[in-house]
């Protein structure tokens, strides 16, 4: 058996690009932490007292080390380690220069304010880029920097309900729900890290950087896939159909006699492996249930069957002994129970940072694993302003004395 590659990079694959993170909230400060991840210098730029609004945004708010409830939400440790933060006040002259003089020495920034804000400032990508041309200037929005929408904010919900995604999400003939998570905000997080990448690997070519425009509208548009393809290609619209897949049956939840477990059958193979492993290879020869258009046609006959046959088992059992059959169907877990799955064990899918003031604080681990320069977890997420003499010292080679008259003046 060939041994695994070794780890090349201890630093991870971004070691040495330096990001700017002006973003907030939670599409930006994502984005951030996965470059971070990655092993990019992240350095967060925070209002001085404040700091990002999402530290404040709760219930629940995080425990502190001796278990009591503390004023620091956890939607912020979701989506901020492996940063340093500083304070910054960019609406001021000098804190705009500093700004600038960071950004001088910057691979990459990335900020998620409307369209427009930061120019008025002499803070514009294309100001920023003109004095660093290899500076790659990641934008994201509600709706992008053009187009009539531009000027809008955008936070997640209100993408999730203009973009058509409540319409295919929730009960059928029920009302337009919500994802019951960011789902607009978590992907153009993720969208903005592979443009930001692709802008690294041009740069790595040509020499320059460039602006990466991400915008929330836009993303969520684009994950809708099947349900988009299935209007504009075969106008066809999908609607709310719960727990049931428009296109697939059986595939959804089904009743046990100690609960619930979720069967998911996408082809007619797996259907067959199915019908053998609940006693009943005659109905892959059913006409109603062969092939998938007519099991969706008669889904709810075919729902009545497997249910009736899966009487008698608990969840244990019918999930053991349908994965051994190659039927793709597992428990319906709350959160807590991840805490001892064994795959969520086995695959260090939970990292445990240590934080001196607040104790253990984890995080999901990154999903990317990468062989040779795998991701790191170097640093919780930053109280406010920790880190700003550090960097202010390490990327401008400022003195005490240079940082303190900053702070007078309002700056820091």
């Amino acid at each position: 058996m060939t041994a695994p590659p070794a780890i090349t990079d201890p630093g991870g694959a971004l070691a040495g690009i330096k990001v700017l993170d002006l973003t907030r909230i939670i599409a930006g400060p994502l984005a951030t932490q996965i470059l971070g991840d990655l092993g990019a210098d992240v350095v967060k730029i925070e209002r001085p007292g404040e700091g990002d609004d999402v530290r404040r945004t709760g219930p629940p708010w995080a425990l502190d080390a001796h278990g009591s409830a503390s004023e620091l939400s956890t939607y912020f440790l979701a989506v901020n380690r492996n940063k340093r933060s500083i304070t910054l006040d960019y609406t001021r002259v000098e804190g705009a220069e500093l700004l600038r003089r960071l950004a001088l020495e910057a691979d990459v920034v990335i900020e998620n304010f409307r369209p427009g804000t930061l120019a008025k400032y002499g803070l514009g990508h294309e100001s920023l880029r003109a004095a660093n041309p290899r500076l790659i200037y990641c934008a994201v929005s509600g709706f992008g920097q053009t187009g009539p929408y531009a000027g809008r904010s955008g936070y997640d919900y209100l993408v999730q309900a203009m973009s058509g995604m409540m319409t295919v999400n929730g009960a059928q003939g029920g009302e337009p729900t919500r994802v019951g998570i960011p789902i607009a905000d978590i992907c153009a997080g993720h969208y903005a890290v592979m443009g930001v990448l692709a802008a690294l690997a041009h740069r790595a070519t040509t020499g320059l950087g460039q602006l990466v425009d991400i915008s929330l509208y836009e993303a969520q548009i684009a994950i809708l896939l099947n349900a988009f393809s299935g209007w504009f290609n075969g106008r066809t619209a999908l609607g709310r159909t719960g727990n049931d897949h428009p296109s697939a049956v059986p595939y959804g939840i089904y009743d046990v006699d100690d609960g619930q477990i979720l069967i998911a059958t996408f082809t007619d193979r797996e259907f067959v492996r199915l019908a053998a492993a609940l006693g009943h290879p005659k109905w892959s020869a059913d006409a109603r249930f062969a092939t998938n258009g007519p099991r969706v046609a008669h889904r709810q006959a075919l729902r009545d069957l497997i249910t009736e046959a899966l009487r008698g088992g608990d969840r244990a059992q019918w999930v053991q002994r349908l994965n051994a059959a190659m039927v793709s169907c597992g428990p319906i877990n709350e959160i807590a129970d991840l805490a001892d799955d064994p795959q969520v064990i086995a695959r260090g899918a939970i990292v445990e940072m240590n934080d001196p003031s607040r104790g253990v604080v984890r995080s999901a681990a990154s999903p990317l694993r990468l062989s040779a320069s795998p991701p790191i977890y170097e640093r919780p997420p930053p109280a406010l302003g920790e880190h700003t003499e550090a960097v202010l010292a390490e990327w401008l080679g400022m003195v005490a004395a240079d940082i303190a008259a900053l702070r007078e003046k309002g700056a820091l």
